[in-house]
């Protein structure tokens, strides 16, 4: 049972992990830091977008409509640490 819940909370560091990448390069890509014509940057932010939004669209289903302020990623890493405690508390 521990190396199932190893397994679990190695995938989700790398959903944490993906949830800041995309909202630092979001945030990047807003102010202008980071130009989307850039071949690189285009496609790490078009790769990332597309892991991460089926898994965005089902949380925002859940939460209310904001303007302009995405609660999803949020809400996400809130269940990711939900999910932790509760494993840590079980294990």
């Amino acid at each position: 049972m521990s190396s199932l819940f190893q397994i679990i909370s190695a995938l989700l560091n790398i959903l944490s992990f993906l949830i800041i990448i995309d909202v630092i390069l979001s945030l990047l890509l807003q102010f202008g830091l980071l130009d989307r014509r850039n071949q690189i940057v285009s496609q790490l932010w078009v790769s990332i977008r597309n892991i991460m939004e089926p898994i965005y669209s089902r949380v925002r289903s859940f939460l209310p409509n904001t303007i302009g302020f995405d609660l999803a990623p949020a809400a996400l890493l809130f269940g990711i640490f939900a999910i932790r405690v509760i494993i840590a508390n079980n294990s």
